[in-house]
């Protein structure tokens, strides 16, 4: 059975997104295809020729899919979907957006978000903000399914050897256009694949406060977050939000300073490996999870942990 994975990249680097989501295939099937859709994208396609247990790379190059427009993006795997049995995208902004447009058009139901893969035709994924978890079976004849990154190791990048094969690129649907891209710029490592990431919530008080984290960060090359709540009082960016409504991150190390630990946050963050929480609450739920917990003003205990390292 032949699955395909949609590419995620920047027609310039394949995102380690996908290395996580060919893993998930590889639990599904042995043949294992990645499409890489884009302008301008031979130097991505060649990187993902060399990711581990991918048989075949199909290469579309075009200008309508320069900039991923997903009515674009959703065409051209429709334009290949009657080969696979099972099609998977990373549960990315990207991924969410072509994924439902796929399944619509196929008449299918999609299997959102997986965190494993129990047999070709079932998933398990999270529900009510990671409480519980539902075994989800299909019968569908094509299974579009979006792969949360954090619950699968990714394959190696180097050391495959797939064929690279050109396929024709869609014309554009003229439903949408591309007007412009602001990208926040940052030497620290993104967010969604750091392996440190220091978060601020409420309890920082201010965006000025905020400030007090970057050293600290800076000790540990971590990138920043944020809590929702941290985000909606402007202390933050949208892009640093980690939780059921932001990004799911899993780090080796997660620094959750001033965070109180709702239910919403824990979601996005609960699978990191090594959680330290600092809060002044001792009974804020933060540290039911927290493998190192410390009760302190984090005004004087995060400048001090920072200077210590």
């Amino acid at each position: 059975m032949s699955v395909l994975v949609i590419a995620e990249h920047d027609n310039a680097q394949l995102k380690g997104a996908t290395l996580n989501v060919i893993a998930a295939a590889q639990k599904i099937g042995t043949d294992v295809h990645v499409l890489v859709a884009g302008a301008g994208i031979q130097a991505v396609a060649e990187q993902a020729a060399k990711a581990a247990g991918v048989s075949k790379v199909i290469a579309a190059d075009g200008a309508s899919l320069a900039e991923a427009l997903a009515e674009n993006v959703a065409a051209q795997v429709l334009a290949l979907a009657s080969s696979y049995s099972h099609i998977l995208f990373p549960a990315t902004a990207n991924g969410k957006n072509v994924a439902p447009r796929v399944a619509a058009k196929l008449d299918v139901a999609q299997i959102s978000d997986i965190i494993s893969v129990e047999s070709a035709d079932t998933f398990t994924r999270p529900i009510y903000a990671g409480n519980a978890i539902a075994t989800v079976q299909s019968q569908d004849a094509v299974k579009i399914i979006t792969v949360r990154t954090t619950a699968f190791d990714p394959v190696a990048a180097e050391g495959g050897q797939a064929t690279v094969e050109s396929a024709a690129a869609v014309a554009d649907s003229g439903l949408s256009s591309f007007v412009g891209r602001e990208l926040a710029k940052s030497d620290r490592p993104e967010l969604a694949g750091a392996a440190a990431v220091v978060s601020g919530g409420r309890g920082m008080g201010s965006a000025e406060n905020f400030k007090i984290l970057e050293p600290l960060a800076d000790k540990l090359g971590a990138a920043l977050g944020a809590s929702r709540a941290a985000v909606d009082a402007g202390y933050a960016p949208n892009d640093w939000q980690v939780g059921q409504t932001g990004k799911i991150v899993a780090p080796q190390l997660y620094v959750a300073v001033g965070i109180s630990g709702a239910i919403q946050h824990l979601a996005g963050m609960k699978d990191s490996k090594v959680i330290v929480a600092i809060n002044k609450d001792a009974e804020a739920p933060i540290f039911g999870v927290a493998d190192y917990g410390l009760v302190a003003d984090l005004f004087q205990a995060v400048p001090e942990l920072a200077n210590a390292l």
